[in-house]
């Protein structure tokens, strides 16, 4: 209080300000403050004081608009923080949920809130009742919560023929004191296979599942059925759902903790069968119009892009009827004939007619939770902290899943309906209390937008990643469920038909949707928001996908629709410990892509725009390592300063007038990013100092793993759209075990290589490129390398390994190395490698292996560590390979030797 009021025109109070704003900014980023009174007054204060200082009608509030709105998290936080809103998507399902979120929610908060949830108990009630028959309880009490099935094929074995269930996985629990698992006891007399359920279940007494890779072996007779066939069986069968195999049924005890699984009985399915002919009843009583199941077809997939997300249609899943068993189809069809029921009953009352449509679209999209959770691609989670049923879309694809899980739809865990309800009512009832003003939504193309030109202040989007989600394919999952509950409704019209398709802005083959078709669509939807931005305005655009294809589309198609790049900051937005991220360069983060509207157009020259590069990345790079921001986070980073300098102008010509191409600057840009990188990852030593092969493995493991905390002993980098393999490896799938290494993707891999000065096909003897992957060889694939004679196969000699690299074959290749060098019996050593990475590897391995006496001889009498380069870059990479990898362990091994050998 007795501090001197604060001069904003003085550069150091200015200062103080700044650090005041990020501090708060920081703090209130802290989900708990996320409803705090005082934050949100703070927030709206300071976001009405900035639209007024530059230039906002006073009274009026600042328009944030996500032409790209999906969920709704932009202009959900644009209304938290005292923005207004206006949210559009071509998707039916993004707008429906954006209109729940942002208008019906603002509108009638808690009223809402106990009104879905006074319907939703009243549905269960009903439903349950009329669905008793086809749940009931066991004879002893126990309430089954879900049945485990199997898809079935007959073994092509000869003369065998034995009926067999496609089980992934033996496991049913594996909680350390209540362990579950199934046991198969084949019969081949009788040509079947029975199962038993163990109890306190070990690790030796569980055998392996029937199928791997696509292929399904016999318990019977042995024989493996090839996965062409498993296919050709299924495809026959639409999938084989309605065929399956009851393996067994999960209870819960009154009074018992845990889950309790039990062998089915012929009751069992007896029952099934009751609910595939009660199924078949209601079909034929729907006469005309909408069917009451789904026959609307499911997405074709394949090729490259988006479209390799489906892979279902090779198994005869070709219509979404086809995804579901006729018990669930069943328990779905009950439960939009009592939602209709609930539409009905508010309409008799005369309830306010929108607060109707809220309500019955919340009931129904809880409906399509139960259809996530509910059909048979959903699966049975084992794992010592779970033993639950795992949704349909646990990644975002439509893929088999030989063995599934059939939720018990009133089960007070998941997949239940009440379960699900109380997710969606939980955020009505925390926003209904800081939502303070409605937002607009609106069913709209963002390439044809209603919005007027210099009418908005903010346009903010987390736009499609490429060809990394098929958003309007996924969607046609749920779109067929809603037209059925909404049909008779004020909404029921935005679901008359599947999701468009022609429109979406994405990378598919199946679509006939390539690069450049991404970029037209992208470069006419960002031109559009150019239109509506007030000049004076800001453009934020959010991207996390690695691949540098999709990158260059995106930042293309934002200079060619009139926007200049400023500014590219990596924000944390993705959860830590995801599959796909270990051991690769998927970002940590999404980078947000600041954007000014161009306003000039002015010409640029090439050689300025070159000569500026280089000292623009000399101030960055530094600065974002200072504050912690290295590996892929930081050479994306570094994207918005760097392209700043090009996007600021209208053109750039060469000196002939030539246009320069974006992605000719961006090869430009790559090089100096990496020269700068290197710089900072060798600190104080000259990296011209160091062959090609240490610049290369050093900037690689910047880039995967920039020296962060390993998780599981890889690289703890995290981030891209969702894309953590299928449940079920199908034949020649990728997805087995990873290799060692560190994987890149291999565009991404070769422009730092360029950047260089590396020819990356030419360094195969520390890089593998496969499949549009590049690998940095693990240490110890490079024994017979670094130590024997070098064939045309590369560092193995030309054989491919399948398995990953493990300890016991270092041994057993310097064994066979030594042996074939003539024994190396009289302590003579290794003879050192001809660049310093290959001696410091060799040392490394020769630590590994335990050859203390030989790793004395080549680091003191053959004068290896009298070189200076070999421990500055010993001291680089201890710092890069990851902790609890064999690499780190032995490089700091080394390390340590380097005193007692007095160097």
């Amino acid at each position: 209080k007795n501090d001197p009021p604060i001069d904003p025109t003085d550069a150091d109070h200015q200062n103080v300000l700044r650090f005041a704003l990020l501090d708060f900014i920081a703090d209130f980023a802290n989900w708990d403050n996320s409803t705090v009174p005082s934050y949100l007054e703070t927030s709206r204060a300071l976001t009405q004081a900035a639209h007024e200082a530059l230039g906002g009608e006073p009274g009026t509030r600042p328009l944030v608009v996500d032409p790209f709105a999906g969920g709704g998290s932009i202009p959900l936080e644009a209304l938290r923080v005292g923005a207004d809103a206006f949210a559009s998507d071509l998707n039916p399902v993004a707008v429906l949920l954006n209109k729940v979120v942002l208008e019906y929610i603002p509108k009638y908060g808690q009223k809402l809130a106990d009104e879905v949830r006074k319907w939703g108990q009243w549905i269960k009630e009903q439903a349950e009742k009329e669905l008793a028959e086809f749940y009931p309880k066991d004879p002893d009490g126990a309430t089954p919560i879900a049945y485990l099935w199997a898809r079935t094929i007959r073994c092509e074995g000869a003369g065998c023929g034995a009926e067999v269930p496609l089980i992934k996985s033996m496991w049913l629990g594996m909680k350390p004191h209540n362990s579950w698992s199934l046991r198969a006891i084949p019969n081949a007399k009788r040509r079947n296979i029975q199962l038993e359920i163990i109890r306190g279940a070990k690790s030796k007494d569980v055998g392996e599942g029937t199928v791997k890779r696509g292929s399904a072996t016999c318990p019977c007779c042995g024989y493996t059925t090839p996965a062409n066939k498993v296919r050709e069986q299924l495809r026959n069968r639409n999938g084989g759902a309605k065929e399956a195999k009851l393996l067994c049924v999960v209870t819960t005890r009154q009074n018992e903790r845990g889950r309790f699984y039990r062998i089915p009985t012929h009751e069992d399915y007896e029952i099934a069968r009751r609910a595939e002919n009660e199924l078949d009843l209601q079909v034929k009583k729907n006469q005309g119009g909408l069917a009451i199941v789904p026959d609307e077809p499911t997405p074709a997939g394949g090729g490259k892009g988006a479209g390799r997300a489906f892979s279902q249609r090779i198994y005869g899943m070709n219509r979404f009827q086809d995804l579901f068993t006729a018990r669930q189809l069943l328990t779905l069809t009950v439960l939009i004939k009592q939602i209709e029921k609930v539409r009905n009953q508010l309409l008799a009352k005369k309830i306010d007619g929108e607060l109707s449509d809220a309500v019955v679209a919340i009931l129904a999209l809880n409906l399509d939770k139960v259809a996530d959770y509910g059909s048979s691609l959903a699966t049975w989670s084992s794992p010592a902290s779970q033993e639950t049923v795992r949704n349909t879309f646990s990644r975002q694809a439509l893929s088999i899943s030989w063995d599934f899980a059939e939720a018990y739809p009133f089960a007070e865990s998941s997949g239940g309906w009440l379960h699900n309800l109380e997710f969606l009512i939980s955020p009505i009832e925390s926003l209904s209390r800081v939502l303070t003003a409605q937002g607009q939504v609106a069913c709209a193309s963002a390439t044809h937008h209603p919005l007027p030109n210099d009418s908005v202040s903010v346009f903010a989007t987390d736009p499609p990643y490429y060809d990394a989600i098929p958003y309007a394919d996924l969607s046609d999952f749920f779109i067929v469920w809603l037209k059925r509950t909404l049909k008779n409704s004020t909404l029921g019209s935005t679901f008359s038909s599947l999701s468009p398709k022609l429109e979406e802005c994405v990378v598919d083959e199946v679509k006939g949707h390539d690069k450049a078709f991404f970029e037209a669509t992208m470069s006419a939807a960002l031109a559009e928001a150019r239109r509506f931005t007030l000049s004076s305005g800001i453009g934020i655009v959010v991207f996390a996908h690695k691949s540098t294809a999709g990158w260059e589309a995106q930042l293309n198609a934002l200079v060619e629709s009139g926007w200049t790049i400023t500014a590219s900051w990596p924000i944390d937005t993705e959860r830590a410990g995801r599959l796909r991220a270990n051991a690769s360069a998927a970002l940590a983060s999404s980078v947000h892509l600041v954007c000014r509207p161009r306003t000039g157009n002015e010409t640029g020259d090439w050689r300025d725009v070159l000569s500026e590069l280089p000292q623009r990345m000399h101030e960055w790079m530094p600065r974002l390592a200072s504050e912690g921001v290295v590996g892929a986070d930081a050479i994306f980073a570094c994207l918005g300063p760097a392209l700043e300098i090009f996007s600021r102008y209208s053109r750039v010509e060469k000196a002939n007038g030539d246009p320069v191409p974006l992605k000719e600057y961006l090869e430009h840009v790559w090089a100096a990013v990496s020269r700068e990188a290197l710089s900072v990852i060798f600190r104080d030593a000259d990296a011209t100092g160091f062959e090609p092969d240490a610049r290369l493995t050093a900037m690689w493991l910047w880039t995967v793993g920039g020296g962060a905390p390993a998780v599981n002993g890889k690289p703890s980098n995290n981030g891209e759209a969702d894309d953590e393999g299928s449940e079920d490896e199908d034949e020649g799938s990728s997805k087995a075990a990873t290799a060692s290494g560190f994987a890149l993707e291999f565009d991404a891999a070769r422009k730092i290589a360029q950047g260089l000065g590396i020819n990356l096909e030419k360094s195969e003897s520390i890089v593998e490129v496969k499949a549009g992957k590049a690998r940095l060889l693990a240490v110890a694939e490079r024994t017979k390398h670094l130590f024997g004679k070098e064939t045309e196969g590369g560092p193995t000699g030309g054989k491919k390994t399948k398995k990953k690299v493990r300890q016991a074959s270092l041994f057993e290749d310097l064994n066979e190395v030594e042996e074939a060098e003539g024994g190396w019996k009289e302590l003579k050593g290794p003879p050192p490698g001809t660049t310093i990475l290959d001696r410091l590897h060799q040392a490394m391995i020769l630590f590994g292996a335990q050859r203390g006496e030989l790793l004395k001889r080549f680091l003191v009498e053959d004068g290896v560590g009298k070189d200076a380069r070999f421990w500055k870059l010993a001291q680089s990479l201890a710092a890069l390979y990851p902790p609890s990898t064999d690499e780190r362990r032995w490089v700091e091994g080394v390390l340590a030797r380097k005193k007692g050998l007095g160097l």
